[in-house]
């Protein structure tokens, strides 16, 4: 596509996790304001009319500084109620975005005002929590950089991956949702893990797909901080460096024990920071995101000086690897929960079944019920899922640890959404310190709206 065209295309909607961040980069001062609406972007040579997350600058998304207060007013221009959730910011449970749990959605062409302190610092993002808006893009970078990241002059890239289809989210809902006849139903109960729900027309990597990837130009030599976000309705992810090595630093924003790989999990709704350390040989780094269980893919290309760039197919060779717990037992949180017993055991099932589409997470075996805490309890969630599906379960307002995959005990990473595979039990524990009423869900989007969700609800609080 020539740059005329997609100049026109990204016109006033130009992503801000589409550059790399200057070093040492300062936010001003006082309240932001961030607009939902439309926009256009370029999927396979086609136009195609989205929702996004923009400034009045057209940067898209927000980005902040260590110590930095939350002040941001939400304009919706859109023609549609909506709204924003502040994915990984633990924020007052009335100011987390979620439609009729902490507060009214924002109706067409009103606006909402939130002030918080812009903790925990890291890699988080923004989405839409109304409806099946996520699916049509409705989401944005969210970053609160940390203080040893600024001081460190890295060169940091971000880049927020999300699934692309040219059907309607509603289309696609009901489809899924259809009577399964015959071979297919057997086949999607059987004993083989279901990996996908929707086959999707395109992956993407800042609003673009491998035919016309974004190139970031970055130094000889050096290193370059990435930081990776699945904003995904409903896609895994494995990261796929190549013959190039990448050190992970953050999962969900949150910092880990440096881990050298180049192979990184992602499921939805996760994100990773990770460490490129450039080798001076002038080769491109090719940065993937491969589908899972679907030859699909998306990526960036991070380009030395006079590097050539060879034509990157939008199909790989081979499927995208299963995204499952091998990396995760390894991390260990650079700072984790201090020790202590657990008050509180819960036990969460995640049932369901893709014949009919029917999801749900049952708390203490009762479908419905809330998982209920007591202000200064250590309480364990256990999640064992009793379905042929992974399901990344995320809980809102809080950073848990994980400690237990199928009964290896762990001293894992500190996050907000972990994956729970199929048949497999993961235990994670929290702190509850932020009293409210908070969702508590699987961040599949269509495993969402078809009944996995429960919310986490504090006894007493005012």
């Amino acid at each position: 596509m020539n740059p005329s065209r997609r100049s026109l295309l990204l016109g006033a909607t130009t992503l801000a996790a589409a550059h790399a961040l200057a070093p040492g980069a300062a936010q001003a001062a006082g309240q932001k304001t961030l607009r939902l609406q439309t926009r256009q972007i370029e999927v396979g040579g086609k136009a195609a009319t989205r929702y996004g997350v923009v400034q009045p600058s057209g940067a898209a998304g927000l980005v902040l500084d260590e110590g930095d207060l939350f002040d941001v007013r939400v304009e919706n221009t859109l023609k549609v109620t909506s709204g924003l959730h502040w994915h990984g910011l633990n924020p007052p449970w009335q100011q987390d975005g979620v439609p009729y749990i902490s507060g009214p959605p924002i109706t067409a062409g009103q606006s909402a005002a939130y002030k918080f302190p812009a903790v925990p610092v890291g890699t988080r993002w923004m989405h839409s929590h109304f409806g099946l808006q996520e699916q049509d893009l409705l989401a944005a970078p969210l970053i609160v950089r940390e203080t040893e990241a600024i001081k460190s002059g890295r060169q940091e890239v971000v880049v927020l991956f999300e699934d692309f289809s040219w059907t309607q989210p509603e289309a696609l809902f009901e489809k899924l949702r259809q009577p399964k006849m015959g071979s297919m139903a057997m086949s999607m109960d059987s004993a083989k893990p279901d990996l996908n729900d929707v086959d999707y027309d395109a992956y993407l990597a800042n609003d673009r797909t491998l035919a016309d990837p974004q190139v970031v130009d970055v130094e000889r030599t050096g290193e370059v901080r990435l930081r990776l976000i699945n904003g995904s309705a409903s896609s895994n992810f494995t990261i796929d460096l190549g013959a190039d090595e990448g050190t992970l630093l953050t999962v969900d924003g949150n910092p880990v024990e440096p881990l050298k790989a180049s192979l990184f999990p992602l499921a939805t709704a996760q994100r990773a920071d990770i460490l490129v350390r450039l080798l001076g040989d002038g080769r491109p780094v090719v940065v993937l995101a491969r589908g899972e269980g679907r030859r699909l893919q998306t990526g960036i290309v991070l380009r030395p000086p006079r590097a050539a760039v060879a034509k990157i197919p939008v199909e790989g060779t081979v499927d995208g690897p299963a995204v499952g717990l091998k990396q995760e037992v390894l991390l260990r949180a650079q700072r984790p929960l201090a020790a202590r017993r657990v008050d509180r055991s819960v036990p969460v099932s995640l049932a369901g079944s893709m014949m009919g589409y029917t999801w749900s997470m049952p708390v203490h075996d009762m479908t419905g019920a809330p998982v209920t805490v007591v202000r200064g309890e250590r309480v364990e969630l256990v999640m064992q899922n009793e379905t042929m599906m992974a399901h990344p379960m995320h809980l809102h307002g809080h950073s848990f640890q994980v400690t237990e995959i199928n009964d290896r005990k762990l001293a894992g990473a500190m996050r907000d959404t972990v994956l729970v595979p199929p048949q497999a039990t993961v235990k994670v524990a929290f702190d509850a310190d932020n009293p409210g009423i908070w969702a508590y869900h699987c961040h599949n989007l269509y495993h969402m709206a078809a009944g996995m969700f429960t919310t986490l609800v504090y006894r007493g609080f005012t």
